[in-house]
Formats: structure tokens, C-alpha cells, sequence
């Protein structure tokens, strides 16, 4: 049998060869065996170190069933809303309209009250309109329109409002609930007719929709029905009817050129025109909604003395906050993509609900209204009709008698006013049965477009709906015929390039694994960047490393320091998690601010490693964003507009592709060719920090902020601080309650303060703009500068992004995760930077206010009273926490409140003294120990409030009532935000560190705000210095910061670095001496490199001389070229090569006989030997001829490149190239980022005026918070019977005990305001929380799915290949 298999001639020798080889194949692949692991024994074979790390997140990410559950529930609840509400709104509408009608059984008084209830529901909408536009004419920018436009519409909306008072409190008052039901859906002639007119369907044959619409919504059967009535004396009905009716056809048209603009946008020639109308909405919306109330409200001034308010408001509550609740609910379902789950069915559906339950009510409940239980509602089976005349004759006598309820009463009696009423038909209802059907087909098929739109995400209501103003008396008809026909072309369509920027400052390797793993996710989430993507975006990765360099002591050569190599281990071992290969491309370029790694991603996107050497360009991470932008928005947005100006060298080489790299060469390039199509404002830079996590998820929502918005220069996610160990958890709530909070407020009332650089992405228009990028370079010369410009960079780009006009957003979706000081000391110093630099820069925004204001659309004068109270209560933080100890103190011992206040005071006066006298670390050692006691002194103050509410008897004491509500409204809080509602845990260590966090460190930051140096990762700095003992003192080390270069200096020198800075050259100079000797013999061999790329690739050095950093970086690249490494290579690069389904058996021959002849070629070479090149020559002839001849045989010839291609990646060696971007980097740098050397007068002086500026600030904070304590201080002495408000006590059963609190009316005051701002945050919260829930909802709608490729997995199948591959390695062995 096994020779019939194979075709073998007859010998023992192949059987039991090939039996062998089955048996084993078989063995391995049994059905039911186990999964075989990672690294088996096979592997185990090929090295003894085939482990590796798997860092979280690697793994690919796949749409969870609970989100895909959630998804589908909140479409549920928004559809239920959509149509209840809209059930409700209309219902409330015709049961006014029966109530006010003449022919009810209501009296006169009662009837006018129920017409302007009807009146202030048509006003309603108008009225929230009104007050909209005005909030944005008032603090938004607008521009008047022209006259002739600003008549014509004003005209429209005076016909659209005579014809909707006319129909509704008119002609409906006239006619029963069911006519008045179907009568609203002949307010989409006009649209219908201009469908059909302008031809607006793309598809001749959807022409019928209008047709039958205009058809169907004829007032044909509506007069046929009136005469039947009158003909049949159904109750007592005259031919006056019919002028009511004339009337209401009338009106209806005259309600139809409501939606006019949606039929005229939806041609291509009219877009532009009424695109402009965009600009001047707002105030064509005031004046208009004026109007709309003064013609709709003329009846009001009519009966207007004799009403009773309250109670009017009452009864219009549920139409008029039913209908706004529709309409929003309506906008909510098209933004999360359940367009018609969610809004066009429930809306279509509402009449016929409507008319189900009335007659469900009516057949249930209409025989309580017979009291004398004689006749009722007589229903006979075998001609299916209702006899209603004996019932509906008996209503009359309930006119004068007390009935409980008077809508049902008047819905019956309305009922009975119709051809059901009829002696003389036996069918009467069909003819009325047929006109509701009529009337809603219309409608239906006029709105059919509403089917077929598709949304994009996040779509911005303007473009999904014509007019902001929804009609409540149809708000089911309105809200259909107001979504556009034609939306504008999706945003989300247009294509962005995403610049990832990471600045690295001595990060550790775990930093580095997060910030590399998240650029990889990225990358899989993209895909092949030839290939299209959904959410149409490319990127780069650009990642920047501070001090990259370090001088070996005993050589003087300049090499790459630990953090450098940890940088290449992390890539290659991340590189493995996601491959199981070594990095494909590799290229080494020196550069004229140190050196650049770039490596190309799996997928094909490219990674740069910027090394910066500080003796060749300023380190830090405000120069680092300088360097990037520049590079990435100036010179490669300038390359990509003037191709010709580049001077191509020949830097490049064919193996720096993707995978499929016949059809796209030289992605470095391809990127920048992409560009030239991109505009400013669609060039994304996303600012990160070297230790940040993310997902692909938190990326994409943050470039659907800036792709909608295109006035947002900048938007930032939720930022989680990570770690473990008490200063972590304080942490991780006060980041909590900041972004729950206070940067929600920002983004609701007006633009957000701070984009943190650890995760933010930036607009490139935005930065290009006048005064923003050119000012965020200067250099800081003054104290002042020092403080604003460098201690927080962050802050104050925004800033100046604000001030230009731009806006910056907070999306609470877009999730990252950065580390956070776990020790105390680094804790300290961090914020001793930040809280100098924010103050700094928000007195800044709001110096310029009325500049702003004028600027920027997103910031209003309230805004910057906002600010302005938010900077007041930050500053008298240390006096409101000495007060709130001193209240604790005062409950705990039972001292009197002055001399509390007194013993209160003295620690922060004796903190005070220590930072003016002692050094930084004393200071905050002394501050630990003082914030351990406090935090004793905080729990007792925690009980002591509890124990006064106790004494008192009441909670509604200050403290109390601070306490309840605060712990009310964090739990609320936190519930919002379920996926973060464990941090509420961590509240409790915030409480009691309050002390330390608002009132120590408020000092040591101010008396400190003289120390510019960065404070952070100091450490690692100096253990770096020794571990490569380079010529760096510790006293540099410990000068380093934002405004001062780190300068070499020799150890003969050290002492005198303070004093004279020239010997700090020495190590410079020899770095530039190493470019001297490099620079010029590349010019001299420029044109020779271009005539032989191989010969350049493969001999750079028979050229140009290169750094001493380039081999050993180039050595470890190497490592590549081992046995081990080769062979996992090599089946990694065929099978994803070879992916598609159609050529998985061509790839396992390739796979196993290539793995073969690499096995038998390299049998005698050790796992970790590096082959030379030779050896790698001879092996890929020979690896390629064997491919050849397999391709052959399975007549696939057509893969031979692709398979060429591989083996050719499988075996290449990295490459040192040139740079072509020389000159921009000399002149950037010489202009720019020069080394900073500053003299020591200059440093003299810069410390005189950081010491001076440092104590106006500690004296203004002083003076105000001295001012505040002494004040609570005299009323204290003066005694509460003074001076004091009285709030009366209550018991527990809520009754009065006679008894009054006594409060100082000062502490009142200031536990109000802060209630207010807590409030107003509060709100803002729960306002962000629900658009952010539409966000995630829309999202997740459209969230890529990643679907594992499919594995060929059957045991015959297996088999089957098996037998192929070694029928051809014996037959070879044999012939």
C-alpha cells in the first residue's frame, strides 16, 4: 500500500524509510493528542535558550461578548426611549387637541386653558432654540447674514409656523383623535415633490418611493370620509366640515417646506450654497425663533389673565419634555450606528402604537364610563362591527357629573365623532381604516431613505440632521423628514498619517517593553499600510532617546549606553513575540545629533530610534518635541509638496519592504510619497512618554475627535498611573477625581488646560499655526521662563494652542497607562515642577482673557470666571486644610477654636522655616514624617466629624454636610465609571493625605520654585555614570534639568565645572572631530556610492569612516544570522508570505523541505555562531534553487519571487547607511537645539530672578491664606452669638427641636462656593459621560474584528502532505 502511495520501486530500504517517517508524522498529529507547546523538544533541539518573555498585551485583541452584548442593549434602550417618548409626545398632543375642541364636553374656561397648553407646546421647541443660538451668538463667533438670505428664511419659518398654529390649534380642535392621527402624515408633500422633481434617488427605478408617497398621502379619502359623515348624520356632523378641511390641506403644505433645505442639499449645486448658511445659523436661528413664538403665541395674549400656571406647566410636561426627550434620543441612535433598529422603526411605528392602545384603552376601559351599565360597547361576531350609538348618546349625560377621568372621557367622545358611529354602514370603518394606512404608507415611503444612510462615527449632529429646531406636534414625521438625503462625505473616509513621537529619558526595560509592545498593537491593528484600512490611517513610530551616549573610559570611544542596548534587546524580543523571527530590516545611520535605528514593522509600518548625543543637540524632552516636529511637520511635510528638493543618496535598499515586497518598495519613502496627498490638518502627531501602554482602541478615539472637529488643535485620553506602594494609590485616585471631574468640566464649559505629553495627539495645523511652534522654541532666559516654559511643556503648548484659537478636548474612552512616582521623594519632585508650571501658565490664559475670548470660539468670558475660581480655591487650600485640622483638634480635645487655630498654624509656619533653611532631601524627609502624622490627625478629624453630627444632632452642620455630600458624589461618580470603580477603595488613603498633598506640598513647591532641575529618574542617571564610568561628575548630574545642558568635563576639571564651563568641550570636540573625519570623505564618495548600491551596502567602509558606536550596535543586529534564528526565520517568513488559504500546501512543502536543507547544510555549526557572508551567500543559492525546483513540481511558478523574497530577508544582514537629511539636521540644530552653555553670570542672574520670583509667590500664597485663617481667627474671639447664620436643627423624625446652629459666615460661604464648583463639575460629569458612552457605543460598532487565519488542521490533510513532502526528499535522495 505504502508503495502505491508513493510510487515507490520495491526495496525495504524506502519502506521502511518512509514507514518510519509516517509513523513519526502520525504520532505528532494524532487526532485527540495534545496541543503540542510553545518550545517543544524539537525546538529544544535547535538551542539551549529558546525561552522568551511574553509581555501582557501581546496577544491579539478580539471583540469581547459582554461589550458585543452592551452594544446591542444600549440600541434596545434607545429605541424603547425613541419610541415611548414619541408614543407619549403625540399621544399628549391629540389628547389636548380633544380636550380644547369646541365639541367637547369641557366648559369654556376649561377649553382655553387646554388651547394654550397646546400653544406653549408649539413653543416650546422654538424656545430651547432660541436660547442655544443665543448662548452661541453670545460667547461663539458668528457672522451676519446678508439680507436677502436672512428674508428668505425668515419668510419660510413665518409660512411654517402660521401653518403649524393654523393645523393645531385650529383645524385638530375641529376633528377627532383619529383624523388628527392621520392628518400629520400629509406634512411630506413637498418633499415627495421635490424628490421627484430634482430626481434625488441614485437609482431611476427608487423614483417610485416619492411617486407613492404623493399618492398615498392624497386628501382624497380624507374628503370622502367627511362627506360619508355628513351623509350619514354621524354626530350631528354639517358640511362646515369640509372648510376644515380645505384649511388643514392648506396648512399641511404649508408645514412641508419645513424641511425644504434637506431636498436642496441633497443636489450637488445647491450644497455649496447652503453650506455657507453653516456660518450664520446661530443668528438666523434667534431671529427665526422669534418669530416662530410671535406667530405661534398670538392666541396667548387671549386668554392669558385666566390662567393658572403651575398647573398649566404640569399638564404640558409630558408632551413638550417627551417630544425635546425624542428628539435626543433620536440623535443618540443615528451617532451609534442603530439607525434602523434604534430611529427609523420605532419612529415609523409610533402612529400605529398610538392607535393600537387608544383602542385598546377604548375597548378596555371605555365601559366605566357608563354608569348606568345598560347599554355598553356591543361587539357583534359575525359582521365584525361595532354598534357605538346607544354608548356614545349616553356620554352626553356625563357633561355636568364628576368623572375621574376626563382625558379618556374626551378620547371616547372623540371616538364616537367618527364613521364608527355610523346606523346606516355596516362596514363605516374600512373608508377610515383606509386613510390611516394611506397616510402612513406616505409618509414611510417619502422617509425611505432613512433605511439606506450609513453613519460614519461620531458623526456631529449638523451633518446627520437639516435644522436643529424639531417640530412636537410631528415629532415622528420631523425627525424622519429631517434627516439629510444626502449626507455630507464621511470625514472618517479621508486619509490621516499618525506620527507616534515617545521621548525617552532613562527609561527601565519594562518601560521600554510597554511603550515598543503598544507600537507593535498598533501595527497589527493597521495591517499592511498598501493595503486599505477601515478607519483609513498610516503611521510611523518615531521614538526619541535622550543622553543615548556614554565615553568609554579606557578607549575614549563613544558608544551607546545600557539604556540604548535595553532599547534594542526589547525591540528584537518583541519583535519575536509577535513574529517568532528576528526583526527583518534593520538599518544603522549616523546622523548629526548622534545616530537612528530603523527598523520595519511585521506589517510593513516603519520604527525610527532617534539616539540623541547631548554634546550634539540639546536633550530633554521640550527639545525632543521641537526636533520631532520640526523634522516631521517641516521638513518631511516640505519634502513631500517638493519631491525634486530632496538629494536622493543612496540610503536605501530594496529588503527595507514589507513581506510582499514586489509591490511595495522603500516604505520610509512610500510614507512620505503618501503625505503629499495629506493636507496640515489631517498629520497627526501623537505625543508619548517612554513608559506609556495603549491600544489600538484609545488611539482611534482620539483622531475621531480631531477628524470631526477641525477647530481641535489637541485631544488627550484617560491617563491611569500604574504601580504599586501607598504613593501609587493616593495617585491613582487624585488622577481619578482629576479626569472624572475637573478636566470634564474643562472640556463641557469650555477647552481643557492640559494635554499631558504621555499620551496626546496634536493637530500638525494646529502646531504650524503663527505663535505656537516657532514660540515653543525660544529659550528660557529669564526666571519667569524657567518656570513656565520648562518645568511644564505640556502645559504650556496648550496653552499656547488655546491663546491661537485652538481647542483641546478629553476623551475618558481613550484609555493609557504610564508609571507614577512610587516613592515618596520622586513624588514631590515631580509636583514641585508641576505646581509652579500650571499656576504659571493658567495666570498666563487668563492675563490674555479677553484675547482669547475673542480667539478662541470654545472659551467664554464664564470660562475664565471659572478658572479664576478654580485658581482662588487651590490658593487657599493650606488655609482651608489648617482650618479643617484645627476644627478636628478643637472636637478632639475640647479646646476653644482661637487657640486651635493657633496650635494649628504652627506646623506649617515650622515647615515653612525648614524649606527656607534646610536642603531639598531634609525638606522632604521632614515632610514624610509630618504627613504620617497628619494622617493620623485626618482620621481622627474623619470620626470627629461623625461625632459632631452625633452631638449636634443634625448632619446639616458645614462639616457635615462637606462630608455626606463629598462621599455621595464620589460613590455616584465612581458608579458612572464601572470599569474604574475599585479605585473608590483608594479615597480613603486621599482623605487622609490630604495635608500633605494641599498644604505641605504646596510649600515645598513654592520655596523651591527657584530648583529648575527635573527631579525625576536622577538616580538612573547616576547609576548609568557608573556603570560606565564616563567623565560626568555628580554634581552635573544632580544641575541637570530642563533649561541647562549637561556638559562633558574631564575628571582633571571636575573641580572647576562650576566656575568656568570651557574645559566641558573636551568631550564635544572629540565628537565633532569624529565628524570631521566622517563628513567630508562622504561628500568626496557620494557619487561612487550611487554608482554601485551593492558594492555600498556591502563596503561603506572602503568609503567613509564610521562612529565607533555603529559596529557594536551593527554586532548585535548580527545575531540574526545563527543557526537557530535562521530556521525560525525561515518558516515564519514562508507562512506568512505564502498566507492565503489556496497556497497553505505549497507553503508546509516549502516549510519542511527548506527547513530540511537548512538542518543538513548547517549541521555542523553551533546555535549561537554567526555564519559570514560568505556562508549566507551559498546557503541562499542554494535555499532558493531548492524552492525553485518545489515550486516547479507543484507547478506554482508564479510564487517564485514572493519565495525569492523571503529567503532573501530570512538572510539579510543588517545595513549602515547614510543620511540624506544632512543639511536640514545642521541647520535645525544651529538654529534650535544647539547645546545650551550658559555663563556663569547669566546662571547667577538667572538664580537671582528665580529666587526673587520665588518670594513674591510665597508671599502673595502667604498673605492671602494668612489673611483667611485671621479672619476665622477674630470671629472665633468675637463668639458665634455676634457674628454667626442660624440653621435650625431637626430630629431624626424630621421635626424642628427649636434649637439653631451657629456657623462663622465665612466658613459658610466659602463651603458654598465649593459645593457650587463640585456641583458644576458634578453636572459637567454626567453631561461628558453620556456622549462618551455614544462614543464607546459607536465605536464598538465598528470595531475591527480579529479574526484568527483559518488552520488546515485535519489528519488526513496532514497525512496527505506529509507523504508528498517526503515522497520528494527520498525520491532526491535517491536520483
Amino acid at each position: 500500500m505504502l508503495r502505491t502511495i508513493v510510487h515507490l520501486p520495491p526495496g525495504g530500504c524506502q519502506e521502511s524509510l518512509l514507514l518510519c517517517f509516517l509513523v513519526i508524522y502520525f504520532v505528532k498529529y494524532l487526532p485527540g493528542a495534545k496541543r503540542p507547546p510553545r518550545h517543544d523538544s524539537a525546538t529544544l533541539v535547535d538551542t539551549w535558550d529558546p525561552f522568551q518573555l511574553n509581555p501582557v498585551g501581546a496577544e491579539k485583541e478580539e471583540k469581547k461578548r459582554c461589550f458585543l452584548m452592551a452594544q446591542y442593549l444600549v440600541a434596545v434602550i434607545v429605541g424603547v426611549a425613541v419610541l415611548v417618548s414619541a408614543v407619549i409626545a403625540k399621544g399628549s398632543l391629540l389628547i389636548l387637541s380633544a380636550l380644547s375642541s369646541p365639541k367637547s364636553l369641557r366648559n369654556d374656561r376649561d377649553r382655553q386653558f387646554y388651547m394654550l397648553m397646546l400653544v406653549f407646546c408649539l413653543v416650546w421647541p422654538n424656545f430651547l432654540v432660541f436660547l442655544k443660538s443665543l448662548w452661541r451668538c453670545a460667547f461663539k463667533k458668528f457672522e451676519p447674514p446678508n439680507m436677502k438670505t436672512m428674508g428668505m428664511i425668515c419668510g419660510i419659518e413665518c409660512l411654517v409656523s402660521l401653518g403649524t398654529s393654523v393645523l393645531v390649534l385650529i383645524v385638530m380642535p375641529q376633528f377627532d383623535v383619529l383624523t388628527n392621527l392621520f392628518i400629520s402624515g400629509g406634512v411630506c408633500i413637498v418633499s415627495a415633490v421635490l424628490q421627484i422633481v430634482f430626481r434625488l434617488q441614485r437609482e431611476n427605478w427608487k423614483i417610485l418611493f416619492p411617486i407613492c408617497s404623493l399618492i398615498l398621502t392624497s386628501y382624497c379619502l380624507l374628503g370622502m370620509d367627511y362627506y360619508v359623515r355628513t351623509e350619514s348624520h354621524v354626530d350631528r356632523q354639517t358640511s362646515e366640515c369640509f372648510y376644515y378641511v380645505g384649511v388643514g390641506i392648506f396648512s399641511s403644505l404649508l408645514i412641508s417646506f419645513c424641511w425644504w433645505e434637506n431636498t436642496m442639499q441633497a443636489r450637488n449645486r445647491m450644497q455649496k450654497t447652503l453650506s455657507e448658511l453653516e456660518k450664520f445659523k446661530d443668528f438666523v436661528f434667534v431671529i427665526s425663533s422669534i418669530l416662530r413664538i410671535l406667530v405661534i403665541g398670538k392666541y396667548l395674549l387671549l386668554v392669558l389673565e385666566s390662567v393658572h400656571f403651575i398647573t398649566m406647566f404640569t399638564g404640558i410636561l409630558p408632551q413638550a419634555f417627551c417630544s425635546a426627550a425624542c428628539h435626543w434620543f433620536g440623535v443618540v441612535a443615528c451617532k451609534i450606528h442603530a439607525v434602523r433598529m434604534s430611529f427609523a422603526l420605532p419612529l415609523c411605528c409610533t402612529g400605529p402604537v398610538v392607535l393600537g392602545l387608544g383602542l385598546i384603552l377604548f375597548l378596555t376601559q371605555g365601559h366605566h364610563l357608563d354608569q348606568t351599565k345598560s347599554t355598553s360597547i356591543k361587539f357583534n361576531p359575525l359582521g365584525n362591527i361595532f354598534i357605538l350609538a346607544d354608548f356614545c348618546a349616553k356620554l352626553y349625560l356625563l357633561k355636568d357629573k364628576n368623572t375621574t377621568n376626563v382625558a379618556l372621557l374626551e378620547m371616547t367622545r372623540s371616538i364616537c365623532r367618527t364613521s364608527l358611529n355610523s346606523h346606516y354602514l355596516q362596514w363605516p370603518f374600512l373608508m377610515l381604516a383606509l386613510e390611516g394606512v394611506c397616510m402612513w404608507g406616505g409618509f414611510v415611503t417619502c422617509t425611505y431613505y432613512v433605511w439606506k444612510i450609513k453613519v460614519q462615527r461620531i458623526e456631529r449632529t449638523s451633518q446627520l440632521f437639516v435644522r436643529r429646531l424639531y417640530e412636537s406636534a410631528f415629532i415622528d414625521l420631523s425627525l424622519l423628514l429631517n434627516t439629510k438625503m444626502k449626507l455630507p462625505k464621511a470625514q472618517t473616509n479621508d486619509s490621516v498619517v499618525i506620527y507616534l513621537c515617545a521621548t525617552m529619558w532613562h527609561e527601565t526595560y519594562d518601560e521600554m517593553l510597554k511603550i515598543l509592545t503598544s507600537m507593535f498593537r498598533l501595527d497589527r491593528y493597521r495591517g499592511d499600510p498598501k493595503e486599505e484600512h477601515k478607519d483609513s490611517f498610516d503611521f510611523e513610530c518615531h521614538i526619541f532617546v535622550d543622553d543615548a551616549f556614554m565615553t568609554e573610559k579606557e578607549t575614549k570611544k563613544r558608544l551607546v549606553n545600557e539604556y540604548v542596548e535595553d532599547l534594542i534587546h526589547v525591540v528584537t524580543e518583541v519583535y519575536r513575540v509577535f513574529t517568532n523571527k528576528e526583526p527583518d530590516d534593520v538599518s544603522i545611520i549616523e546622523t548629526p545629533y548622534g545616530g537612528r535605528l530603523m527598523f520595519v514593522l511585521p506589517e510593513g509600518n516603519m520604527l525610527y530610534v532617534h539616539l540623541k548625543d547631548k554634546a550634539l543637540i540639546r536633550n530633554k524632552k521640550r527639545w525632543s518635541q521641537i526636533m520631532y516636529m520640526y523634522y516631521l511637520l517641516g521638513w518631511k511635510g516640505y519634502i513631500s509638496k517638493n519631491p525634486q528638493k530632496m538629494p536622493r543618496m543612496e540610503t536605501s535598499r530594496e529588503s527595507l519592504i514589507s513581506m510582499d515586497g514586489e509591490i511595495f518598495l522603500l516604505p520610509q519613502y512610500d510614507n512620505d510619497n503618501k503625505r503629499r496627498f495629506i493636507s496640515d490638518d489631517n498629520t497627526y502627531i501623537l505625543a508619548l512618554d517612554g513608559d506609556t501602554d495603549f491600544h489600538p482602541k484609545a488611539v482611534v478615539l482620539l483622531v475621531d475627535r480631531l477628524r470631526m472637529y477641525y477647530n481641535v488643535g489637541a485631544a488627550c485620553g484617560r491617563i491611569h498611573p500604574t504601580g504599586m506602594g501607598p504613593m501609587v494609590w493616593y495617585q491613582k485616585f487624585e488622577y481619578a477625581v482629576g479626569h472624572w471631574l475637573q478636566k470634564t468640566a474643562e472640556h463641557v464649559f469650555g477647552s481643557v488646560l492640559c494635554s499631558p505629553g504621555c499620551f496626546s495627539l496634536f493637530r500638525g495645523s494646529a502646531l504650524m499655526d503663527d505663535n505656537i511652534l516657532k514660540k515653543y522654541t525660544t529659550t528660557a532666559t529669564r526666571g519667569a521662563e524657567y518656570v513656565q516654559y520648562d518645568q511644564g511643556e505640556d502645559r504650556w503648548l496648550c496653552t499656547l494652542l488655546l491663546q491661537q484659537g485652538w481647542r483641546v478636548e478629553y476623551n475618558a474612552a481613550s484609555d493609557a497607562y504610564t508609571n507614577s512616582p512610587q516613592e515618596f521623594k520622586e513624588f514631590y519632585n515631580q509636583r514641585r515642577r508641576w505646581g509652579p508650571s500650571t499656576l504659571a501658565n493658567t495666570l498666563d490664559l487668563l492675563h490674555s482673557g479677553k484675547e482669547t475670548v475673542k480667539r478662541n470660539q470654545s472659551i467664554s468670558g464664564l470660562y475664565i470666571f471659572y478658572q479664576m475660581f478654580t485658581v482662588g480655591s487651590s490658593i487657599l487650600g493650606p488655609a482651608s486644610v489648617t482650618l479643617m485640622i484645627a476644627g478636628a483638634m478643637q472636637f478632639i480635645f475640647g479646646m476653644k477654636g482661637e487657640y486651635t487655630i493657633l496650635i494649628a498654624c504652627v506646623p506649617p509656619t515650622f515647615y515653612i522655616i525648614i524649606c527656607f533653611t534646610t536642603k531639598a532631601n531634609t525638606q522632604i524627609t521632614i515632610a514624610g514624617i509630618m504627613s504620617v502624622i497628619y494622617a493620623f490627625l485626618m482620621t481622627a478629624s474623619f470620626f470627629s466629624i461623625i461625632g459632631d453630627m452625633v452631638v449636634q444632632g443634625t448632619f446639616l452642620t458645614p462639616t457635615g454636610v462637606f462630608l455626606v455630600s463629598m462621599a455621595i458624589m464620589y460613590m455616584v461618580t465612581a458608579i458612572l465609571h464601572p470599569e474604574e470603580f475599585g479605585l473608590i477603595i483608594y479615597g480613603l488613603m486621599y482623605f487622609i493625605c490630604i495635608p500633605s498633598g494641599y498644604l505641605l506640598l504646596t510649600i515645598y513647591s513654592l520655596v523651591n520654585m527657584n530648583n529648575v532641575s527635573w527631579g525625576t529618574r536622577e538616580a538612573k542617571e547616576e547609576g548609568e555614570e557608573k556603570k560606565s564610568q564616563s567623565v560626568l561628575c555628580n554634581k552635573d548630574c544632580r544641575l541637570c534639568c530642563w533649561d541647562m545642558k549637561i556638559q562633558l568635563t574631564n575628571q582633571e576639571t571636575q573641580a572647576q565645572a562650576a566656575s568656568n564651563p570651557e574645559p566641558q568641550t573636551k568631550p564635544e570636540t572629540a565628537t565633532e572631530k569624529d565628524a570631521k573625519v566622517k563628513n567630508p570623505p562622504a561628500d568626496k564618495n557620494k557619487t561612487p556610492a550611487l554608482k554601485d548600491k551593492d558594492a555600498s551596502a556591502t563596503h561603506d567602509v572602503f568609503f567613509f569612516v564610521y562612529a565607533d558606536w555603529v559596529e557594536p550596535v551593527k554586532t548585535e543586529f548580527l545575531k540574526k544570522l545563527t543557526y537557530f534564528n535562521m530556521k525560525r526565520n525561515l518558516q515564519a517568513q514562508l507562512r506568512y508570505t505564502l498566507r492565503n488559504k489556496n497556497q497553505d500546501d505549497v507553503c508546509e512543502d516549502l516549510v519542511l523541505m527548506l527547513t530540511d536543507t537548512l538542518n543538513m547544510r548547517l549541521s555542523k555549526v553551533g546555535p549561537e555562531d554567526i555564519l559570514d557572508q560568505a556562508e549566507v551567500d551559498e546557503l541562499q543559492h542554494e535555499l532558493t534553487n531548492q524552492a525553485r525546483h518545489i515550486l516547479k513540481n507543484n507547478r506554482m511558478t508564479k510564487l517564485e519571487k514572493r519565495v525569492k523574497r523571503a529567503i532573501e530577508k530570512t538572510l539579510s544582514a543588517p545595513q549602515v547607511q547614510r543620511l540624506d537629511e544632512t543639511d536640514f539636521w545642521h541647520k535645525l540644530i544651529e538654529r534650535y537645539l544647539k547645546p545650551i552653555n550658559d555663563s556663569p553670570e547669566h546662571k547667577e542672574r538667572v538664580s537671582k530672578e528665580l529666587k526673587s520670583l520665588r518670594n513674591k509667590a510665597v508671599f502673595l500664597y502667604f498673605i492671602i491664606n494668612v489673611l483667611w485663617v485671621v479672619a476665622t481667627f477674630f470671629l472665633q474671639i468675637i463668639g458665634n452669638d455676634i457674628i454667626s447664620i442660624k440653621i435650625p436643627k431637626y430630629s431624626t423624625d424630621g421635626n424642628a427641636t427649636g434649637e439653631y446652629l451657629k456657623v462663622e459666615p465665612l466658613s459658610l460661604m466659602f463651603l458654598f462656593s465649593f459645593a457650587i464648583l463640585l456641583l458644576v463639575q458634578f453636572v459637567a460629569m454626567l453631561y461628558h459621560r453620556v456622549y462618551t458612552l455614544i462614543h464607546v457605543v459607536s465605536y464598538r460598532s465598528t470595531e475591527k474584528d480579529y479574526k484568527e487565519k483559518d488552520v488546515v488542521g485535519t489528519t488526513h490533510k496532514h497525512a496527505c502532505k506529509c507523504i508528498r513532502l517526503y515522497e520528494y526528499m527520498i525520491l532526491s535522495m535517491l536520483f
